[in-house]
């Protein structure tokens, strides 16, 4: 019985470091700060190498500063890998992050910024709560596409937006 028991125990705490990290994602496309933050512990730390390093906190600030260059973006991960050692309340995980930068139109077209990367991060649980202690962002390559705009951006299709405006926070809230 037991064993049944940790097993649950560690698939809970994978779904709850899963929802972290999909949370981080929806808090920076919706540029929702409060979500985005929620993703460290208190002096948790980044490392994304050349561009930034410092707490979490620093780098949510230095990502929103980043994004208001862009007319929007979409970040997702794949691929997560998480080992949790339930005595010690502590976890690893590598995700595979794919973010997409759309910059202004510029003479009738946009250029989209696609790159991708892993996130290698260290987890603590805290008062019942998973965050990351230290996130560090690995590049694996980076690629530019200009475009024309087309009807599904500004047209007849409902388009995301920053903040609760957003259609998702009336499922999400």
């Amino acid at each position: 019985m037991g064993d049944n028991n940790t097993a649950l125990d560690e698939l809970l705490a994978k779904q709850a470091i899963t929802e972290v990290i999909y949370s981080y994602c929806r808090g920076l496309d919706r540029m929702d700060r409060e979500l985005a933050l929620s993703t460290w512990h208190e002096g948790g730390t980044a490392d994304y190498g050349p561009i930034f390093n410092g707490t979490g906190a620093d780098f949510v600030d230095w990502a929103w500063n980043a994004h208001t260059a862009f007319t929007a973006h979409s970040h997702q991960v794949t691929n997560i890998l998480i080992r949790v050692d339930l005595a010690g309340d502590r976890a690893v995980s590598e995700s595979y992050v794919t973010v997409a930068l759309r910059t202004p139109p510029n003479d009738g077209s946009v250029i989209d910024i696609v790159g991708r990367g892993r996130y290698v991060d260290r987890w603590s649980r805290r008062e019942d709560r998973w965050a990351i202690d230290h996130r560090q962002f690995l590049g694996d390559f980076q690629a530019a596409y200009a475009m024309a705009p087309t009807d599904m951006i500004g047209g007849s299709v409902e388009t995301g937006r920053r903040g609760p405006d957003d259609p998702s926070y009336d499922a999400l809230p």
